[in-house]
């Protein structure tokens, strides 16, 4: 598999790059900041994909699917939004080639096919939406409108990174439409609780749910739901966001209905999404110096089986037993792969699978075969026992379990072991060059000041915490009164 991965401590960025191309995830392509998601990369965002498209349906959401192309008078509708996103537009202003008379066997831009109006290639997907929505809204008995898509959006980002930040990138974004306030905001708090849910319990990830400052907030909301995660160099990384949209984007689409007493209302929205991001978050959260390592819930293959042999005769015999295993293992719905290629040694095989993250591997020897016992190795700790093969299907059952509570019980210590109080300005920037991970200091609420401590320091405010608690101070840098704290913290 080649030479090392750079180590975590000696080059973290370095680290992740070299990690995300070695283990088969995703590369570079000959589009300037987008990406191929390989064939493993892709297996993981497929299950992650799953695991959220249920949880969807299981709260009353449906999928659709709206246009890539949005109309430029229709991106303009919602001003907040459209300017929000405008540096970040990808635009298409012709619809033909043609060959280029100066350059034999080149083509040009067709002069003559412009386009009456310039389509804007979606960096979100509200103003088409919305548009749709006008039509499917008249009355209250059309509410809610509960729609989510699984689709792919550009944003013409200058400094790119696989996954983290990506020119065009893999997303599921919900829009939904309400009677009243009420039941927007507990939408939108809803689906910021599924997004912690998937996180902790699959990703093994722990988050902390919060709302986004005025400054923070996602272009045209009226509050801004968040899940934050702290990834092991103690950077947070934004993992999911959910948008109480008020009735911005209905007054600009006209989206009205007419309510119980047959009056014309407008209504009140929602929109939400996750990202291939999360992709760099499960990286950045778990692995180490020797590759990915993945919680269970989501590793394309949760053990790998290893013939180890000399003989045909020796592979047959293992081949019977492992074939077995396969049988026992998806009989509890556990994905297991027997890698009995012939092309690669077993210290080859087991270096990749190590490399890949793959949280168990069974070895099986003639002398295995001869003692009815299997090797296990656990990746996430590198330590190895035997095993009866007689109670092997139940020890692999009970192992995984135990290695997704561990991977997020290990998150957990790191992150709460990395949230500081400061009271002071100074202690904040020391703790900042120090420690690092996410500072808890008051603020006195103001743009002005959040935007002072983000130039001199570079970190910002990820979230005022849901839990957070009342508590009188004064603002770390201002000295003016606060009514509680806030997290703040350097970020992807």
């Amino acid at each position: 598999m080649g030479k090392k991965l750079t180590s975590r401590a000696e080059d973290y960025s370095k680290w992740y790059n070299e990690l995300v191309v070695k283990a088969d995830l995703a590369e570079n392509s000959a589009v300037r900041g987008c990406m191929v998601i390989k064939p493993y990369g892709y297996a993981i965002w497929e299950k992650m994909q799953a695991e959220l498209d249920k949880m969807f349906k299981e709260t009353g959401h449906q999928n659709a699917y709206f246009p890539l192309f949005v109309p430029k008078s229709l991106f303009e509708a919602e001003e907040k939004n459209a300017e929000g996103f405008a540096k970040e537009c990808a635009v298409v202003t012709h619809y033909r080639l043609q060959n280029d008379p100066d350059k034999p066997g080149k083509l040009r831009v067709d002069p003559e096919a412009r386009l009456e109006e310039e389509l804007v290639v979606r960096p979100t997907s509200e103003a088409i939406i919305w548009n749709t929505f006008r039509g499917w809204v008249q009355s209250y008995r059309d509410l809610p409108l509960l729609i989510n898509q699984w689709a792919n959006v550009v944003r013409w980002e200058m400094r790119t990174r696989l996954f983290l930040r990506t020119a065009e990138f893999l997303w599921q974004e919900g829009h939904t439409a309400h009677e009243t306030k009420k039941e927007a905001l507990e939408e939108a708090a809803l689906m910021n609780n599924v997004y912690a849910n998937f996180a902790e319990n699959f990703m093994a990830i722990p988050v902390i749910q919060g709302l986004k400052t005025e400054s923070e907030r996602f272009a045209g909301a009226d509050e801004t739901y968040c899940i934050e995660a702290l990834m092991q160099d103690g950077k947070a990384l934004q993992a999911g966001t959910s948008h109480f949209l008020g009735q911005n984007f209905a007054k600009a689409f006209d989206v009205k209905f007419a309510n119980k007493e047959g009056k014309q209302d407008y209504v009140w929205a929602t929109s939400w999404g996750v990202s291939t991001r999360l992709m760099g978050a499960l990286i950045m959260t778990h692995s180490d110096d020797n590759g990915l390592v993945l919680p269970p819930s989501l590793a394309p293959n949760q053990v790998v089986i290893v013939p180890i042999y000399k003989s045909e005769e020796d592979l047959n015999n293992i081949t019977e037993v492992a074939n077995s295993i396969l049988t026992d293992l998806r009989a509890k719905n556990i994905t297991v792969k027997y890698d009995n290629r012939d092309t690669h040694r077993p210290g080859a095989k087991f270096a990749q699978h190590e490399l890949q993250g793959v949280p168990i591997r069974i070895a099986i020897g003639p002398k295995d075969l001869a003692n009815g016992t299997v090797e296990i190795a656990r990746r996430d700790t590198l330590t190895k026992e035997v095993v009866n093969l007689n109670v092997l299907a139940e020890k692999i059952e009970s192992l995984l379990k135990e290695i997704q509570d561990a991977l997020f019980n290990k998150a957990l210590d790191f992150r709460n072991s990395h949230i500081t109080e400061v009271d002071t300005f100074e202690d904040f920037k020391t703790v900042l060059e120090t420690k690092t991970g996410f500072i808890s200091a008051h603020w006195d609420g103001t743009t002005e000041t959040e935007d002072k401590i983000k130039e001199l320091t570079k970190a910002t405010i990820r979230c005022v915490p849901l839990d957070a608690k009342e508590e009188t101070g004064v603002c770390v840098y201002s000295g003016k009164p606060s009514a509680r704290r806030v997290l703040f913290a350097k970020a992807y």
